[in-house]
């Protein structure tokens, strides 16, 4: 009896394993299935450009720079998208800069008609009924609800007037709805701002590169976007073109810290950039520049019991005509100890196109530059709630958009026919990121404003995330100010969870603000790009604390990088499943140091191994 208990215990315990092995092969990764389009038919006017989803009414809330207006689109039916109405808010100030909604109640930033005089936040029912407004600071740009509803905040970006004589200082406005928001008034109002950092001592990647003498740090400082932790207790603050955030308690209206956020070596394996307009061929290569983060739109989540924050890494500069902090690499006049090599450097074939800043590179104040800063990290990075760097997605993106879309690659998001229109600049450009749970993963969804799509990764691990897919509903053979060249230019993303869908399925919403468009994706399962990979080890990495998680010390690296021989190189012996840029897997090897990939297809792979991480190769 005994013996025959055993055995059926092992064999329970097998099917266990095998059904959790197939489970996880089972689930495979996800796509996006494009169901339907809006069209406002208005070309570059920003007609469409923050969104928000009520899941009561099946409504979206969605801001048009074009009209100044916010337009309520019934999506009850996905596949056929309705202008429900429109709020007007001249009577409140210019227009909307951000919207959001939470239960019915719909918040506002909108911009004063003076840019530099405060703007205000203005609540309306989910009709678009006026409830009640509050005062801000200078030029609202992001607002959002605390994940309770208890508190909505906006980040006052304060931007200077074009000839910069005016300056107004950035701010976070942080208003208390304890006593709901029909009974609000400005006694329920924060205004956190930045002056104790006027003469304090910063973090040395803090930027502060406004017109100088004139700005102090408090002006200089320009909020652009938020998120609150998911206890609604802290909110981070992603100060642009500070290269910085903030984080800021609440409850206390108290900034806790300014952290800079550090800057990125380009010349570094695995960060490399194509860096001129001006070359024939798409050329990812390492050189001595160092990128500045600078995130435009952030997210957070919780793992592990802690919170982590996302942030695509646009860059911006300081640009107008009273001081311009923008030049180009070709313009800067190199120290001949930096950099030996200036003059080859400084070719239009090299990075002499790239654009650079005079506000940071010269630390001795000589006129010579010795370091080299570009705007943005063409990446998305996973940050611990204090700020410092886990993951950072390097060249990805570059790397991915010239495997698939390698005619269009960097083009700005305007015009077709562009190819390597925005090398020089910022390139793809991230912009909008959500972070989203289903099927029991997490994954983050990042817009590339430029070059256009959708980049999906698999975060369950922030601290090895795995991409999944890129999706681009962009028509690149028409001209793009037509109903043909579909979406230009994404500016939000949003993620409609399955509970709160009109369908039976969640959903994504994007808004594309150079088209004009917004159009709607089902998310679900693609079981064809499923990794092959051991559900074992899965499961280790969804259940691991964070502080038991050692990153690898030992370096797996290949070579060459391109691979243009079809022998592929290893620094040391591994097992390893190679995947090609859809997630399939193309071939498995074992202790080898030398790889013959002559029979794959050019594009993009990843070599992954189980103790090693993975690394990511191209195939000429």
């Amino acid at each position: 009896m005994k013996t025959n208990l055993t055995y059926k215990i092992g064999i329970i315990a097998c099917l266990l394993f095998l059904t959790a092995q197939f489970q996880v092969h089972a689930q495979g990764n996800i796509t996006l299935e494009k169901i339907s389009t809006y069209y406002t038919d208005v070309f570059a006017e920003s007609a469409t450009e923050i969104v928000a989803h009520d899941p009561l009414s099946q409504r979206l809330y969605v801001t048009n720079g074009n009209t100044g207006a916010i337009d309520i689109l019934d999506i009850s039916d996905p596949a056929n998208i309705v202008l429900h109405a429109s709020i007007d808010l001249s009577p409140y100030g210019k227009s909307a800069n951000s919207v959001d909604v939470h239960e019915g109640i719909v918040a506002a930033a909108v911009e004063n008609v003076n840019k530099q005089a405060d703007g205000k936040i203005v609540f309306f029912d989910r009709d678009g009924n006026f409830i009640n407004q509050v005062t801000a600071g200078a030029l609202p740009d992001n607002v959002v609800f605390a994940p309770n509803g208890r508190y909505v905040l906006s980040a006052n970006e304060g931007e200077p007037n074009d000839d910069f004589t005016v300056d107004p200082e950035g701010s976070v406005t942080i208003v208390n709805l304890r006593r709901g928001v029909y009974n609000i008034t400005q006694a329920d109002v924060s205004q956190v701002g930045f002056t104790i950092f006027n003469n304090a001592t910063l973090d040395p990647s803090v930027r502060v590169s406004s017109n100088p003498g004139f700005s102090t740090v408090a002006q200089d400082i320009e909020p652009e976007y938020i998120t609150v932790s998911k206890n609604s207790r802290y909110a981070w603050v992603a100060l642009q073109e500070n290269n910085a955030i903030a984080i800021i308690d609440i409850r206390r209206a108290k900034i806790l810290s300014l952290k800079g956020l550090g800057f990125k070596d380009h010349s570094q394996y695995g960060n490399g950039l194509d860096a001129s307009n001006e070359t024939a061929d798409i050329d990812i290569a390492n050189w001595p520049i160092k990128g500045m983060y600078m995130p435009d739109a952030m997210t957070s989540y919780k793992k592990w019991g802690r919170e982590y924050i996302v942030l695509a890494n646009e860059g911006d500069s300081r640009d107008y005509a009273g001081y311009s902090e923008e030049t180009r690499v070709k313009d800067l006049a190199l120290d001949p100890v930096a950099f030996p090599n200036a003059a080859a450097l400084q070719s239009e074939d090299a990075i002499g196109r790239m654009k650079t800043t005079i506000a940071t590179g010269d630390a001795d104040g000589d006129g010579l530059f010795e370091e080299i800063y570009t705007y943005g990290a063409r990446s998305f990075s996973i940050r611990r709630a204090s700020g410092s760097l886990i993951y950072d997605s390097g060249d990805d993106f570059e790397q991915i958009t010239a495997a698939q879309i390698p005619n269009d690659f960097n083009s700005t998001n305007d015009e077709n026919f562009s190819f390597k229109d925005r090398s020089d600049d910022k390139g793809p450009e991230p912009e909008a990121v959500e972070v989203a749970k289903y099927k029991g993963r997490t994954y983050a969804f990042i817009g590339l404003e430029r070059v256009g799509g959708i980049m999906i990764y698999d975060i369950s691990n922030p601290y090895h995330p795995s991409f999944i897919e890129y999706i681009n509903n962009r028509n690149f053979n028409v001209p793009a100010n037509t109903r043909a060249a579909e979406d230009l230019g994404p500016e939000d993303l949003v993620f409609v969870k399955k509970r709160n869908s009109p369908v039976n399925s969640p959903l994504l919403i994007s808004a594309n603000e150079v088209s004009g468009t917004i159009t709607i994706f089902k998310v679900k399962r693609d079981y064809s790009s499923a990794y092959q990979s051991d559900a074992r080890t899965l499961e280790v990495e969804e259940e691991t604390p964070e502080e038991e998680l050692t990153l690898a010390t030992e370096q797996l690296q290949v070579y060459p990088n391109p691979v243009e021989s079809g022998l592929l190189s290893l620094n040391q012996p591994v097992d390893a499943v190679i995947f090609n840029i859809h997630g399939r897997k193309v071939m498995t090897v074992q202790a080898v140091r030398k790889v013959d990939v002559s029979s794959l297809k050019k594009g993009l792979y990843v070599l992954r191994t189980n103790t090693l991480g993975a690394v990511k190769f191209i195939i000429k």
